[in-house]
Formats: structure tokens, C-alpha cells, sequence
């Protein structure tokens, strides 16, 4: 493995910790009660950020992978979801240090704004930055309490996240497609039910397939 993805694979473990510890809540001992269950896996943590550094070292054998065009993703963006009419939809590419990254975002909401969706499509071009902004993707996460739940799943043979808070009905679910693109729903007003149906009127297939 190259120095640099030794460094990315140290600086992104400090990466997924920091998330797990988020998750448990900041590092404070949480309150014990009948109806709390949370469970956080982090064995083989390091191993995953490892694993995923050589995908990643693979991915830039032949030079910086070039990201896909924002208008590409743009173009997939439903006109609606879960019921849901898209109000506005935006894009663009950014760079730094080599890397870039493409991104396209949509906004969806009622009449009155009291259920939306944003639905946002990154192409991270398989650097090492991906491991960062999916860290979730490394790690184990399954908590549920009275007010809702955070875990990682799959979603067919894609890696995801959910989390999701019932007082105020809000949440997102995100997913990793092709150890490069990430998928994120997030919402207010909203059913679960719904983040998982805007992700699915996002053809993930053919995203996968898009260069």
C-alpha cells in the first residue's frame, strides 16, 4: 500500500471512531432503560478502512479517476418523490488536492413545506476521501429506543445507513454504490417508508454504469 493511503487509512479510522462515537452519543454514559437496545460493532474496524484503501489504491493505479459530469447526475434526479414534487435542483464539481468530486442535489416538498425531501448523489471518483464521508460504510451500527433507531444495512447488494427520529419524523438513508457514489435521502415531516422510496426512484443500477 502506498504512504499516502497508509496516512488516508490512519486519518480515516480516527474518521470511523469518530463516528461510533457519535453514535453512542458523544462519549456520555447514556441513561439505561427497559426499552433501550443498541448494539455498535467496531471489531475489524481497521481492517475495513485497510480493505477499502486498496480499493481505493486499485481505483488510482492509472491516474485520478475522472468524476462524472454533476449534469449526468443532475439528469437522474426524479421529477418526484414519495408523493413528493421537486421544487429546485442544482449541481457542481469541486476540487482540491488532486481530488475531485461531483455532486447534484434536489429538493422536494408539499405545499406548505410541512413533509420535504432532499435527495443528493456524490461521485467521490473512488479517492480516499470516500471513506470519510462514508464511514458508516466500515462499521456496524444497530440502536433503537423509544424515539427511533440508527443502524447500517443493505439495500439489494449496496451498503447503507439509516437513521431516524420519531418525534419530529425525520431521518435520512444514505447508500454506497460502487465503492465511489453515495445516495442520500434526507427528510423532515416524513415516513421512513418514504427516504427508502426516494432512494429507489433513483435508478441505482444505471448509476453504477455511468463513467
Amino acid at each position: 500500500m502506498s504512504t499516502y493511503l497508509r496516512i488516508s487509512a490512519h486519518l480515516l479510522t480516527c474518521c470511523v471512531l469518530a463516528f461510533v462515537m457519535l453514535s453512542c452519543g458523544g462519549g456520555d454514559k447514556p441513561e439505561k432503560t427497559d426499552t433501550d437496545e443498541a448494539s455498535i460493532s467496531t471489531t475489524g474496524t481497521l481492517a475495513a478502512v485497510q480493505e477499502m484503501a486498496k480499493q481505493v489504491e486499485e481505483n488510482q493505479k492509472n491516474g485520478p479517476v475522472e468524476t462524472v459530469d454533476f449534469r449526468k447526475l443532475k439528469d437522474m434526479l426524479p421529477t418526484e418523490v414519495a408523493s413528493l414534487p421537486r421544487k429546485s435542483a442544482s449541481g457542481e464539481k469541486n476540487g482540491a488536492a488532486g481530488m475531485t468530486f461531483s455532486t447534484a442535489t434536489a429538493r422536494y416538498e408539499n405545499a406548505d413545506d410541512s413533509q420535504n425531501i432532499e435527495l443528493s448523489v456524490v461521485d467521490a471518483g473512488g479517492t480516499a476521501m470516500l471513506m470519510g464521508m462514508a464511514a458508516w460504510s466500515m462499521i456496524e451500527v444497530d440502536k433503537e429506543d423509544d424515539n427511533g433507531y440508527e443502524r447500517t444495512t443493505k439495500m439489494g447488494d449496496h451498503k447503507a445507513y439509516e437513521k431516524y427520529n420519531k418525534s419530529d419524523k425525520s431521518g435520512e438513508t444514505a447508500v454506497l454504490v460502487k465503492n465511489r457514489f453515495i445516495v442520500t435521502a434526507k427528510g423532515h415531516g416524513v415516513e421512513p417508508e418514504a427516504l427508502k422510496s426516494a432512494l429507489e426512484a433513483l435508478d441505482l443500477d444505471k448509476l453504477a454504469d455511468l463513467k
